[in-house]
């Protein structure tokens, strides 16, 4: 699918080219979005643009140079982006952005409610002007750092429900508590999972608008107004970064007090039974020596040996037991 926008009174217009053969007056856009490209629809951005259109593999290259770089006078970025969020199983996508002459290609094969809200969001009446692709890329990381903000609060909730869960659980029963603690484990994996998607989405924007910073020509206007946004962009991310790195730490806390709290749930079961050997091992002794057939066995002729046997292993069971419960062992 291949998005043109164009300019109105200051305002993003999109046409949409599904189903047209004839694209006549098309190329003039300041901003080409190819969302699951066809090679036609490639072919004439190429033409439009003046520049190849890097492929899926090359987009997936994780190489530096791979992802930044200059090319006939056009900058190439790729990103690594955040979608289905909003199904709570994210997945990492990355964008290309080709910036020339002020204006701006995206490439993706994802489809990504960021990029409906930011359309939403520029062609509104109130919306304020993108002159050159340059805005609109701004605009773009800008609601990327928006959605990865919503994440990050998202995923701090959600730890603090774990912690709650983790230390104040009212669970009973060791079974219960140990299948409550495992998939606490469970939880508590897949936030980490989505912060390190999220850390390494940031990661990409700031080199982005380091980039592109640095590769800035001339000093026009336009290019003027919009190094405060590209800084702004890059200080939000930083920020959200440092934010990632801490809930990051928590949920590395979380995740080794819930394994401490499983030893300590197997620790006292062990307890359990190691008491319960001990306690019955004085009265299978004593069964022991009066279950053996020696000829001379003086006991075997008592009136009373019978209950006096009985008595003296239900002894034997009763002081273990009370000499551990009195040093606090039980």
């Amino acid at each position: 699918m291949l998005r043109i926008y164009s300019l109105s009174s200051d305002r993003l217009v999109r046409k949409d080219t599904d189903g047209l053969t004839d694209l006549t007056g098309l190329d003039k856009g300041i901003w080409y979005d190819l969302l699951n490209p066809t090679r036609d629809e490639e072919l004439f951005v190429e033409k439009c643009f003046g520049v190849l259109v890097p492929t899926r593999a090359e987009m997936h290259d994780i190489e530096p140079s791979a992802r930044l770089y200059n090319e006939d006078g056009a900058e190439f970025m790729t990103a690594t982006v955040l979608s289905n969020l909003r199904e709570h199983d994210p997945r990492k996508a990355p964008i290309t952005f080709v910036l020339r002459d002020a204006v701006l290609v995206t490439i993706r094969y994802d489809e990504s409610a960021t990029f409906a809200n930011f359309e939403s969001a520029a062609t509104r009446p109130s919306a304020s002007p993108l002159l050159t692709g340059e805005h609109i890329l701004a605009g773009i990381l800008e609601a990327f750092i928006d959605q990865l903000a919503q994440a990050l609060e998202t995923a701090g909730e959600g730890l603090d429900t774990i912690s709650r869960e983790v230390f104040r659980s009212k669970v009973k029963g060791a079974t219960r508590k140990a299948r409550n603690l495992e998939t606490l484990i469970e939880k508590i994996g897949n936030k980490g999972d989505t912060l390190t998607l999220v850390r390494e989405s940031l990661i990409t924007i700031l080199r982005i608008t380091t980039f592109h910073q640095t590769k800035l020509p001339g000093t026009t206007k336009a290019i003027r107004a919009s190094r405060p946004d590209f800084k702004m962009i890059q200080r939000d991310a930083s920020a959200l970064s440092d934010h990632a790195g801490f809930l990051s730490n928590k949920v590395n806390f979380l995740l080794d007090a819930t394994l401490g709290l499983i030893n300590l749930e197997q620790n006292a079961i062990i307890k359990i039974f190691s008491v319960a050997a001990v306690v019955f091992l004085p009265p299978t002794l004593v069964a022991s020596i009066y279950g053996m057939n020696f000829d001379i066995m003086p006991e075997l002729h008592f009136q009373h040996g019978y209950p006096l046997a009985l008595g003296g292993m239900v002894l034997s069971a009763i002081l273990p037991y009370l000499f551990f419960k009195r040093r606090g062992w039980l």
